[in-house]
Parts: structure tokens; C-alpha cells; sequence
């Protein structure tokens, strides 16, 4: 952008010209130091370049001019319907499906696809500020592939007198004398036949894009005389089209412009605070920062000493700990819940030590004569029983139990 902020802009003298001791100039326009979009100029020239297209469909017939049927299941066919009789080869084969030789084709183009695009009025005005602000920008030409080598300025400015020229001839004179005729050298040496099936769709040739020449006259006379230049194109400053400023919707088309054209861009276009006189209400649109070097604009003077220092002591709040597992604050909630611990232990340890003694007593082998012992107080204890128990008189339960009287 630098490069297009410069006040003034040399108006190219041609032979045509009068002498004057001093190369006049023009004031650069404000439209050229507006900010530079891409991605709006290529969304814009994506629509704009659908509204030329014509609809084109197969024919609604296609792929179904024939009486086909399916054969059905049990046939050990698939049941794709088949074109009936016998005789020939066509008998018996699949039709109607996508998948079928000489079948329709999968969802066939129909003429009432919506073809062309609506944009906003607004969007394609930014579309073309941001292409003629990328053509004053030398880098943005040559990275577009211009042979802009010879050009002694951009954005390269002519005098009016080139609006009066008629012949062809004058009208290469006036671009080798301004260095653009390498330009145009080089899209007419590529004239070359296109690869692919559009050499046979009435589009066989193809070639590069030279210089657009923007004149400010209406009916001015250099339209025929550039008009057969190959790869050259010419527009009028008041009807400037973003398929020719950015063609393929790639920025930095090489503009020469009539001084009477570069003139009239302040009135067509506007500037940044003041509205434009052609455009009802439109104002070239701002940039959101004027000078996108955030680091640089951070680190000025004039913001560090405004901004608060840095912070040395930084307080990190404390992790809240979960009292059911952390004793400590669990302690602080509850003072007596290292004492009810305490107590829980104790308890615990207590009763593993009774259950051990119990299964010990139950474990240690007894001695024989406490064995006998036990053995006979057993006994003693049966003979008890059954002399205390009422059955002994009957006779069933004297067998069962095995007593005799």
C-alpha cells in the first residue's frame, strides 16, 4: 500500500502531446489506497461470471425410448428392467438405469437450474475499489504475470491524446512509447489451441490477458483503434467491469489509464469521508486498521506507557479438596472428626483381635482326655434325652430310636 499512497502520479507524455517544459500531474485518487480484498473479489467475479452462461439440459427423452420391463426375481437376473424381443443383441439388456449402456444419465440437467447469481450492490463496488487499488501496486501486476518491466510508473497515466487516435498502428505506437507493447507481445505469442473437449465447443483458442486501456470520453475514437490489438481490452472509467479488472478474479490487471479517466475516479468513487457524486450515498470503505502491524502498534511508545505494568505477584486461587478424602479439610469442618477416627480405629483393631481369639480357641487340637471327656457328657447327655422324651412308650419310635425296654 505504500506504493499507492504517493500524492501525485506523472501524466506520460505520447508524440502526439505538446511540448512543455515540466511532465504535467494528477493528484492520486483515493480510490487507489483503498483496502485490498481478494477474498470479496474473487466471491464477487465467481457469481458475476455465471450470469453469462446459457442453460444447457439432455434431452428429456434420453434413456427412455424403449419399452423395457423388469424380468422380476426368480430368474437368476438382476432385475434391472431389460429391453424385450429376441433376434439381436439389444434383446435382453439392461436399460433405463444410469448403470445400463444407453441408459438415462443420474439426475439429468434439467434448463431450469438456477444459472445466474444476484450480488449485492455493494459487494461488487468493493469487488472493483479493491482490483483498481491492486493495479496501482507493482508487485501485484508482475506477480499477475504483466511484463511490466519498461512501464516508467504505476498506475501508468496518458495523456488524452490517446482518446483521439484511430489507426491500429498509432495505437501500438502509443503503447511501445509508454513501454506496455511487451505486454501485448506476450498475449498475442500465446495464442494457442485449447487442450481438452472445448476446442470442439466453439472455444479452440486461448490466450493471455494484456493491458486494459480506461478512457474517460464517451464514443471516444480509441476504442477501434485498440480494439484489434490481441489481448488488450478497453472500458469506460464509468463502467468499469470486474471481469476485465480481475480476470479469473486474480488481482493486478495492468490499467493504463487516460488522464481524463484518472481524473473522473474521484467523482465516480468517492473518497474515505466524502460521498461519491456519481454512487448515491456510497463512501469508499475504510480499512479496520490503518496500519496492520499489530506487534509494532503494541509495542510503541505511546501504548506501553499507558498500559498497567506487569503483574509480578500473581494469586492462584487455592484447588478446593474434597473433605471425604482429605483429612485436613475434612478437620477444619469438623474438629471432632479426628478424635471419631481415632475412636473408629481402635474399635476395628478390638475387634480383629476377638475375632483372631475366637478362630485360634477353634483351631487349637484338644487334648485326648478332654476329647473322652466331651465324648461322654455327649452321651450322657443322649441317655437324657430320650429317657426325659414321652415316644419311648410306643413301639415305633422305640425302634427308630433304637432303645429296648
Amino acid at each position: 500500500m505504500a506504493a499507492a499512497a504517493r500524492p501525485l502520479v506523472t501524466v506520460q507524455a505520447l508524440e502526439a502531446d505538446m511540448a512543455t517544459d515540466s511532465a504535467p500531474t494528477v493528484p492520486l485518487p483515493d480510490v487507489m489506497k483503498a483496502s485490498i480484498r481478494p477474498d470479496i473479489v474473487t466471491f464477487v467475479h465467481s457469481n458475476i461470471s455465471k450470469n453469462s452462461r446459457q442453460p444447457y439440459a439432455v434431452s428429456r427423452k434420453a434413456g427412455h425410448q424403449t419399452s423395457a420391463e423388469s424380468w422380476g426375481t426368480g430368474r437368476a437376473v438382476s432385475r434391472i428392467p431389460r429391453v424385450p424381443g429376441g433376434g439381436t443383441h439389444r434383446a435382453g439388456q439392461g436399460a433405463f438405469g444410469n448403470m445400463c449402456r444407453g441408459g438415462r444419465m443420474f439426475a439429468p440437467t434439467k434448463i431450469w437450474r438456477r444459472w445466474h447469481r444476484k450480488i449485492n450492490v455493494n459487494q461488487k463496488r468493493f469487488a472493483i475499489v479493491s482490483a483498481i487499488a491492486a493495479s496501482a501496486i507493482p508487485s501485484l501486476v508482475l506477480a499477475r504475470g504483466h511484463k511490466i518491466e519498461s512501464v516508467p510508473e504505476m498506475p501508468l497515466v496518458i495523456g488524452d491524446s490517446a482518446e483521439s487516435v484511430e489507426k491500429t498502428r498509432e495505437a501500438i505506437k502509443v503503447l511501445k512509447n509508454v513501454g506496455a507493447f511487451p505486454d501485448a507481445e506476450k498475449a498475442k505469442d500465446s495464442h494457442s489451441i485449447r487442450p481438452g473437449k472445448g476446442k470442439m465447443r466453439n472455444r479452440r483458442y486461448i490466450n493471455r490477458k494484456g493491458p486494459l486501456i480506461v478512457y474517460g470520453t464517451e464514443g471516444a475514437k480509441i476504442v477501434k483503434a485498440f480494439r484489434n490489438i490481441p489481448g488488450v481490452e478497453i472500458a469506460n472509467v464509468e463502467r468499469l467491469n470486474l471481469l476485465k479488472l480481475a480476470p479469473g478474479g486474480h488481482l493486478g490487471r495492468f490499467v493504463i489509464w487516460t488522464k481524463s479517466a484518472f481524473e473522473k475516479l474521484d467523482s465516480i468513487y468517492g473518497s474515505f469521508d466524502k460521498t461519491s457524486e456519481k454512487k448515491n450515498g456510497y463512501v469508499l470503505p475504510r480499512s479496520k486498521m490503518v496500519n496492520a502491524d499489530l506487534a509494532r502498534i503494541i509495542n510503541s511508545d505511546e501504548i506501553q506507557s499507558v498500559v498497567r505494568p506487569t503483574k509480578k505477584e500473581v494469586k492462584r486461587a487455592s484447588l478446593k479438596k474434597n473433605p471425604l478424602k482429605n483429612l485436613n479439610s475434612m478437620l477444619k469442618l469438623n474438629p471432632y472428626a479426628k478424635t471419631a477416627r481415632r475412636m473408629a480405629l481402635l474399635a476395628e483393631a478390638q475387634r480383629l483381635k476377638a475375632k483372631q481369639e475366637k478362630l485360634d480357641k477353634k483351631r487349637k487340637q484338644v487334648p485326648k482326655e478332654e476329647a473322652t471327656a466331651i465324648k461322654a457328657a455327649g452321651k450322657a447327655w443322649y441317655q437324657t434325652m430320650i429317657s426325659d422324651s414321652d415316644y419311648t412308650e410306643f413301639e415305633n419310635f422305640t425302634k427308630w430310636l433304637g432303645v429296648s425296654q
